[in-house]
Parts: C-alpha cells; sequence; structure tokens
C-alpha cells in the first residue's frame, strides 16, 4: 500500500499567533535554577567521563546507545533533584500537553542549525566541534529518563535516541519532521505502531521565527455516540511515515481504531497525512472529518522559545508544524525530540499488530522509571512481543 500524502484539508490552523480554545489551555511549568544547574552539571559530567573511557568511538556518540553511556544516564537520573522528575511528568490536564521553561541551555552550546539530521549526529559525535552538542543530548536523556524509558527506531535518523528537528534541503513539502514550506498535518506520533511513545519530548534550541507547535487533545472535542462508535472500531490502517522508507508493501496492513478508551478517558491514534481515507465508506469519512474539524477547534499553539520543552501525552495528543520559510543559512529553527515509554497498558489487540517491520531501539532494557532493575536490552519488534 502506497503512501498517503496530505493534500486534503488538515483541518488545522496555518497562522502561528497562538489561538483561543474553549477548553482548558496548555500547561505552564518552570525548571528551578537549581534543577536546571543540577542536570546542566549532570549532562556536563556524564559528557566528560564517557568521553574519556578506552575505545569511546565517534560512533557511540552520535547514537546515543553505548551501555556505559546509559548507566551513567541512568545512575545520574536517581541523583537528580525530585522536582526534575516533577517538572517532567505526563500532562495530566485536559490539554494533555505542558511547557516547561528554564532548561539549562547556553548560547553557545548551538553553533549553527545543522543542513540536516546527518550532520547535526556528526556534529555529536566529533570531539573537536560537538562537546556542546552532545552535552545537550545527554541533557534531553537525562530529561527523558526522570520521567520513563527513552527510546529510538532503527529506522529512523539512524537509530539515535535523541532525534533532531530542523528544515532540511529537499524535503520541504514531506509530512515529517524535515519539511518546513508545507502545514505539518496534526498527528500521532509513530501513529502506525503498537509500540509508538506515551509520552514525547520537544526540546527547543532555535526558534528566531517562532514557528508554532500546534496541539489537540481528544480530551477537549465532541463526538456524538455515533461518530464514537463508528471511530472506535478497527476501520483503516494507519502507514509509517516517510521519515522511515517507503517499502512496506510485504507486511499486511491491518486496520486500527481512530479512537480508543471511553468517553470519561478517550485516547486518539490519528495522523490523516498517512490514512487511505478513501477506501472508507462515507459515514466513516464524515466522523473522521468531524474529529478533524474538533481537533482545529481545540487547537492550541506552542510557541517555543529556546530553553522550553514541550511534553506531549502521545495518547491523547496530536500535534503539527505551522509551515513557514527555510533560511538553510545556519540559524533555522532546531529541535530535539525524545520518545519516551511509561508504565501504561495500551489495549491487548494491538500486542498482534507487525508495526511494518519497523523496531525499536531500547538500551535502557525495558525500564519505564529511573529506579528500574540493570539490564540493557537492544531491539524489539511488534511481532518479537
Amino acid at each position: 500500500m502506497n503512501h498517503v500524502l496530505c493534500e486534503r484539508n488538515p483541518h488545522h490552523p496555518v497562522d502561528t499567533a497562538p489561538r483561543r480554545s474553549p477548553d482548558e489551555p496548555i500547561e505552564r511549568r518552570t525548571l528551578t535554577a537549581s534543577a536546571a544547574h543540577a542536570v546542566h552539571t549532570a549532562a556536563t559530567e556524564i559528557a566528560v567521563t564517557f568521553r574519556a573511557m578506552p575505545g569511546v568511538s565517534e560512533q557511540a556518540c552520535r547514537t546515543l546507545a553505548d551501555p556505559r553511556l546509559i548507566d551513567l544516564v541512568d545512575a545520574r537520573a536517581t541523583e537528580l533533584p525530585e522536582s526534575v522528575r516533577s517538572a517532567v511528568r505526563p500532562p495530566a490536564t485536559r490539554a494533555g500537553a505542558a511547557v516547561l521553561t528554564g532548561l539549562p541551555l547556553l548560547d553557545d552550546d548551538l553553533g549553527p542549525t545543522p543542513q540536516d539530521w546527518r550532520e547535526a549526529a556528526a556534529w555529536s559525535g566529533d570531539p573537536a566541534r560537538g562537546r556542546a552538542s552532545f552535552r545537550l543530548d545527554v541533557t534531553m536523556l537525562l530529561l527523558a529518563r526522570s520521567a520513563g524509558e527513552p527510546f529510538g527506531w532503527q529506522g529512523q535518523q539512524g537509530g539515535r535516541l535523541v532525534n533532531n528537528i530542523l528544515p532540511s534541503p529537499g524535503h520541504e513539502h514531506e509530512q515529517s519532521g524535515a519539511s518546513s514550506t508545507t502545514l505539518l498535518c496534526p498527528h500521532t506520533e509513530d501513529a502506525f505502531h503498537p509500540q509508538r511513545a506515551h509520552l514525547l519530548m520537544l526540546g527547543c534550541l532555535r526558534n528566531p521565527d517562532r514557528v508554532g507547535t500546534t496541539v489537540s487533545s481528544v480530551r477537549q472535542v465532541g463526538l456524538n455516540e455515533a461518530q464514537r462508535h463508528l471511530l472506535g472500531h478497527p476501520r483503516l490502517p494507519i502507514l509509517p511515515d516517510v521519515s522511515y522508507g517507503t517499502d512496506f508493501h510485504s507486511y499486511p496492513a491491518a486496520p486500527i481504531a481512530t479512537v480508543g478508551g471511553d468517553e470519561s478517558h478517550p485516547t486518539l491514534r490519528y495522523d490523516p497525512a498517512y490514512t487511505p481515507l478513501d477506501d472508507a465508506d462515507d459515514e466513516f469519512r464524515s466522523a473522521y472529518d468531524h474529529l478533524g474539524a474538533e481537533l482545529e477547534r481545540v487547537c492550541h499553539t506552542a510557541v517555543l522559545d529556546p530553553g522550553e520543552l514541550l511534553l506531549v501525552d502521545n495518547d491523547v495528543v496530536v500535534h503539527g508544524r505551522v509551515p513557514f520559510t527555510p533560511r538553510y543559512d545556519g540559524t533555522d529553527r532546531w529541535l530535539k525530540r525524545v520518545n519516551v515509554r511509561l508504565a501504561r497498558d495500551r489495549p491487548a489487540a494491538e500486542s498482534a499488530e507487525n508495526g511494518y517491520g519497523q523496531r525499536t531501539v531500547t538500551p535502557f532494557g525495558g525500564r519505564t522509571g529511573t529506579r528500574g532493575a540493570p539490564g540493557h536490552g537492544q531491539t524489539e519488534a511488534a511481532d518479537d512481543q
């Protein structure tokens, strides 16, 4: 089955101004100066200690999955103040998202925005150029480990645990994090996969044009009983996005339910850009379009400043990005993204999904808390469960 491009109305605002919502706004949190200092100190010491270890290669710094680095992150995360863990706890409000300010970020840490994720990863592995870049990656890992279990994808950005989100030449019109001039449609992160993140972290390093990240919560939408029934039963598959490639024809495309849970605790699995809606009947498309209109109605726009972190409950919230014009001169928008797994169950039926063969990178060994038992996992796929 081919990818479905987002040529339909994505039901999302295209301006960068914050929108008023009829319901609860995005939660605001602050990382105290002492907590930020503790994170910065720990990240710096981890980076120095790891690079000084025998046999540490540039590749180990690029992928961030070396067991020795994981041990350092695991140990130091438990020593951070409780206020750090509180600051990165999953959003519990109806908006399902929170912005955390006060991250330890210095202007000297950045350097120019890379041209693509490969260049960003290479800088982290370059001892002469990437000391600050590597420390920023470790900072994101510490924050993610304070919340749960950070993980990556073998098929995305070389299996890195910390992804770089920045505009890349030749990808301007894609439905992916490398795009820019097109609207990034609202979507559940990695909606196609049963092992998708529970919590998504987006840390802002640079955003000179104040490009907005859009978030919409299923807790705030209005669906009638018939619509909930239609969207609550498996009807259509969701395909992997282009960042994973295009060769998925050997895997059966299993239909999934768009809305789950019950009326008091709804969940959402939504990605219209990669859902073959033309294969559905008129009744289902009508319910799906209503959901899209509701997600637009309750949309909030988070304009992140450097040193701010957006926390998104990926079981409840869809996120996107408004269009912008890239410069490709080293000053473009630059975010760091980490997928985080929590101690949270999903419907048992999802365990039978094949995930289109995409495998997770799990060097923390399935530990979903900073005080988990030792042991290092490597990769896992949906059909291994």
